[in-house]
């Protein structure tokens, strides 16, 4: 059909230009079809349209149909609108590549008059043969498209099942079409790289590796650009820097294709695609082993994916989160024997928070009752002396592994830095190069190569006040005397305040999987079996204590102390050889009377009453002192029955009351005394401090 065959009411509308290319490539690149496309709107004027409009907002947008495209939405709703007389495009692909849009379309253009016209002709969507003939046009597209893209995706698989295929490569790799697959040269960017493996294995959680790297101020790569790495920036890491590096199969020399695939889903009536969707490695396209050189061996490598499963805990079996700090020593490793679920942690209690291991994933899930609940001191504390008792043997030797971590420590810190300083090095001098390759009397270059050179030199500066900073606290940490004499008192270096309980969880996660805990309501106790790693197990039980009771009590010794004394001894010589021996009380203070006088009485001590002095209850010695006699004549009427007094035990002091002294028989005995002696009684002038008082 020629413009002259054109009706007039069609060419009384506007006409409309689509212009489309699927890839951003293909825009940049292939430039003559898009000048093509963007020539129809000449021929549209050449059939006789006044009014030319062109759409081009689809200009790298796939027409498969899983691509929103706003340029053709916007065609069909001027269509609907019936102000379009034709649409312009260079064939029949540039509209649709997928029958659903292709059909849509003519069935529109066909209900309001529109003409369809490319590089061949016009053709009327409501005539039965022109809409024949587009139809085949749109399955031929559309037919055409599924199979370049099935000839490029087996091409592109079979590469891949090879290894030839040039995939983008993780940092600390380079693919260059020169020399090919091949580690980073530069040996920074390995170290890096290297350090993260090193840490993981002494740290195992790549959190806690992150945090040590950023608090010994170690940098990781990343590509300056964001996109390529043929130039590198050395920047603060963070957590996806390191999890990355841990998970990725690369860097355990496997060569892996197609581990992720593309979910294709309907929003609002349209397929989507979405990217990324990881899937099992026995779906990947192709995996090979011992491809390339790696960093790490395959086996180090699924040891560490294993690791970082665990640490993924949930309420799957053997799942243990690792060591994260916090006040609670079993946090992760407690198995409800009643339930199977992991205990959780909770915090409760006025000023200083109190621990607890609850088994609450049953009311959060299906709202029964918690399965057990109790505090976490008395268990800690006893799986704390279990852990002591196991390690103790190997304790010399894991304060020489100690010793030598902290060397390697040092010395992968020390490194770091002084690649950092060489790398710093070469780039004060390539400043220095440039700002002396160029004319001194061009103000505008030199002062900004000037500037470059300042700040390289700034940042070597810095760097060597790192290393000598470090160098500095190297001198100073412990030595392996020190670490040695540690290793002979280890329950001491456990109940420091000063050791992180940090530290004390990676000990307990070391040696045991984990410890399955039930309650003894009738016995009050807790039973935890611990399971040893190497399959040993253990039971242990701990009691649970009673409403009000505190953990803060006296030590065994000091009250098999008092209890010895009490008969004998005043609150206050007990508390003076209380303190001599080193004993304190149960919120570690000093012992005083007052504190001694309180412990008996709450586990309900007999004490020595004529130690108060009250009044109420007098020793011999001061009997005799009120009576003006001898304390022979206070023993005498004590042997006689005329004075009562008594005794807590054999050999220990008299204890009178003073009421006693007024007795009529007491006084009768001591006229009757003074008349058969002749002469009054002496009256005791001993002032020596006896060692039991009163005898």
């Amino acid at each position: 059909m020629t413009s002259r065959e054109l009706p007039a009411r069609v060419l009384a509308r506007r006409a409309v230009v689509y212009v489309r290319q699927s890839t951003g490539m293909q825009v940049q690149e292939n430039l003559e079809s898009k000048r093509r496309q963007y020539a129809l709107a000449d021929l549209a004027r050449h059939y006789g349209f006044g009014q030319v409009s062109v759409i081009d907002e689809d200009l790298g947008r796939s027409a498969s149909g899983t691509v929103d495209r706003p340029g053709f939405r916007n065609l069909v709703g001027q269509i609907c609108e019936g102000t379009v007389g034709a649409v312009f495009s260079l064939e029949v692909s540039r509209l649709a590549r997928n029958g659903k849009d292709w059909h849509h379309l003519l069935e529109l253009c066909g209900l309001v008059g529109a003409y369809v016209i490319d590089a061949d002709g016009a053709y009327d969507p409501a005539l039965s043969n022109d809409r024949l003939l587009l139809g085949l046009k749109g399955t031929m597209s559309e037919f055409e498209l599924t199979l370049i893209r099935e000839r490029l995706v087996g091409a592109i698989q079979g590469k891949a099942k090879r290894g030839e295929l040039r995939i983008g490569v993780p940092v600390g790799y380079v693919w260059s079409r020169d020399t090919g697959l091949a580690m980073d040269p530069d040996r920074r960017v390995q170290e890096s790289v290297r350090a993260i493996f090193r840490l993981f294995e002494r740290l195992g959680s790549g959190h806690q590796v992150l945090m040590h790297m950023r608090a010994k101020g170690l940098k990781f790569p990343r590509p300056s650009d964001g996109k390529s790495l043929d130039k590198m920036s050395f920047g603060t890491p963070v957590y996806r820097n390191v999890i990355s590096v841990l998970t990725n199969p690369f860097y355990a020399g496997a060569y892996a294709y197609g581990k992720s695939r593309v979910q294709t889903q309907i929003v609002d009536g349209a397929a989507r695609k979405i990217y990324g969707r990881s899937q099992p490695r026995p779906d990947w396209t192709a995996f090979i082993r011992d491809h390339h050189e790696g960093y790490i061996s395959w086996a180090k490598f699924e040891e560490i994916q294993e690791r970082l499963s665990r640490n993924a805990y949930r309420s799957k079996a053997g799942g243990a989160k690792t060591a994260r700090g916090g006040l609670a020593l079993l946090g992760g490793l407690l198995r409800c024997r009643r339930c199977g679920r992991m205990l959780q942690v909770t915090y409760g209690g006025r000023g200083i928070p109190r621990p607890r291991y609850s088994c609450r994933r049953g009311i959060q899930m299906n709202g029964t009752p918690p399965c057990l609940t109790f505090g976490a001191c008395r268990p800690d504390i006893a799986v704390g002396r279990e852990i002591l008792v196991a390690v103790q043997p190997l304790a010399v030797e894991a304060a020489m592994v100690a010793a030598l971590q902290t060397d390697q420590e040092a010395d992968e810190s020390r490194r770091a830095l002084d690649l950092e300083r060489q790398q710093l090095e070469y780039e004060v001098r390539l400043a220095s190069r440039r700002y002396e390759g160029v004319d001194p009397d061009n103000r505008l270059v030199s002062a900004e190569l000037e500037a470059r050179w300042n700040g390289a030199l700034t940042r070597l500066r810095d760097c060597e006040a790192r290393i000598n900073a470090q160098t500095a606290q190297t001198t100073q940490t412990v030595d392996r005397t020190t670490l040695l004499s540690l290793a002979a008192d280890l329950d001491a270096v456990w109940q420091s305040p000063t050791t992180d309980m940090r530290i004390k969880q990676q000990i307990v996660r070391a040696l045991i999987e984990e410890i399955v805990v039930d309650v003894d309501d009738r016995k009050r106790e807790v039973v935890l079996v611990i399971h040893w790693r190497g399959g040993r197990h253990s039971e242990l039980r701990v009691r649970k204590p009673e409403t009000g009771e505190h953990t803060k009590r006296a030590s065994e010794d000091a009250d098999k102390m008092i209890r010895s004394m009490a008969a004998r001894w005043a609150d206050e010589e007990i508390a003076a050889t209380l303190n001599r021996t080193g004993c304190k009380t149960g919120q570690g203070l000093t012992w005083t009377g007052k504190r001694v006088a309180s412990h008996r009485r709450t586990h309900e001590i007999v004490g020595y009453e004529s130690a108060v002095k009250d009044g109420r209850c007098l020793t011999m010695l001061e009997a005799a002192q009120k009576l003006a006699v001898s304390c022979h004549v206070i023993r005498g009427m004590i042997r006689d029955g005329v004075l009562p007094a008594r005794q807590l035990v054999v050999d220990a002091p008299w204890q009178i009351l003073a009421v006693d002294l007024d007795r009529s028989e007491v006084r009768q005995a001591l006229r009757h005394r003074r008349k058969r002696a002749g002469r009054p009684s002496r009256i005791s002038r001993d002032t020596r401090t006896l060692v039991i008082p009163g005898t």
